[in-house]
């Protein structure tokens, strides 16, 4: 199944509903072919349909054999919270095959969306921003929350400089419930600040989670003639050669994903490193871990 979780193949898809069911799908079909699976996917027992009840959970081939409606009750039920917090500034455009990062960052908000809301019944919400908070949805598993979270993806596009304080200013007010807070960025910015920004999420017993989100030449560039570097949110220009590429830059990013990766560790949150060539199962994965363990 990991042909459904391949980004290149996800770039040739246009919807973005579309894409998180195919992720989706194609992950919950390779839980069930694995030795390890033990999420809530799987149901402790049925109860009797009653008037109101989502008729999604309705199990239909029960309903087939026996003409009664009956919904599956899942282990680990807890309707949990998810909120995403999402980079759409100029950097994100970036992508040296596709998908770009942004893109890539919209396929993972968007299988953890369908993921939360179709599979766990959890509440999900969304803040987009850049330097600014540029749209925000507040997190909910009313009628129509998933269309609204694809449109709000939809409408990501990247612009502006990067600014994480801000759509945290922003969340202090609104987010009241704790629950599962994932961030996904290329988090072109210094650790230590990136780290003082989401403290106080964790403070208040959320659980953090740092999606970095790369493309493979940004990690190791290629490079075999002198180019210009240009910085997509200052449009700052810097010539390189390959030698700088392949031993000052490259010293330079690992120093700074280990430096990312260590607060972010002394800090108590959570951080993955993620590839745009890469499949999502990764995302999805952690997600789950983090749902059942605080269950």
């Amino acid at each position: 199944m990991q042909r459904f979780l391949d980004p290149a193949i996800l770039a040739s898809i246009s919807s973005l509903d579309l894409v998180a069911k195919t992720v989706v799908d194609g992950f919950i079909s390779g839980l069930h072919r694995s030795p390890d699976f033990g999420f809530s996917q799987e149901f402790a027992e049925y109860r009797a349909y009653t008037q109101g009840d989502d008729l999604r959970h309705v199990d239909w081939n029960l309903f087939a054999r026996t003409e009664r409606c009956y919904l599956k009750r899942y282990e680990g039920e807890t309707n949990s919270q998810l909120m995403v917090l999402l980079d759409a500034s100029n950097s994100m455009q970036y992508g040296s095959r596709k998908p770009a990062k942004a893109d890539y960052a919209r396929y993972i908000a968007a299988s953890l969306f369908y993921m939360a809301i179709r599979n766990q019944r959890d509440a999900a919400g969304i803040v987009v921003f850049d330097d600014e908070v540029r749209d925000y949805v507040q997190p909910s598993t009313r009628q129509g929350q998933l269309a609204r979270l694809f449109a709000t993806l939809d409408r990501a596009e990247p612009r502006a400089r990067t600014d994480f304080f801000k759509p945290l200013k922003h969340l202090q007010t609104l987010l009241h419930r704790r629950g599962i807070v994932i961030v996904i960025s290329d988090f072109y910015e210094e650790p230590d600040a990136i780290i003082r920004a989401f403290e106080f999420l964790r403070f208040k017993g959320n659980d953090i989670v740092l999606f970095h989100v790369l493309d493979p030449q940004e990690i190791r560039p290629e490079l075999r003639n002198p180019a210009i570097f240009v910085d997509l949110e200052s449009d700052q220009k810097i010539e390189v050669t390959p030698e700088y590429v392949n031993s000052t830059y490259r010293q330079k990013m690992h120093s700074h994903i280990e430096h990312l990766r260590s607060r972010s560790k002394a800090a108590g949150l959570e951080y993955e490193l993620i590839r745009t060539d890469q499949p999502l199962d990764r995302v999805l994965r952690e997600y789950l871990s983090l749902r059942k363990a605080g269950a």
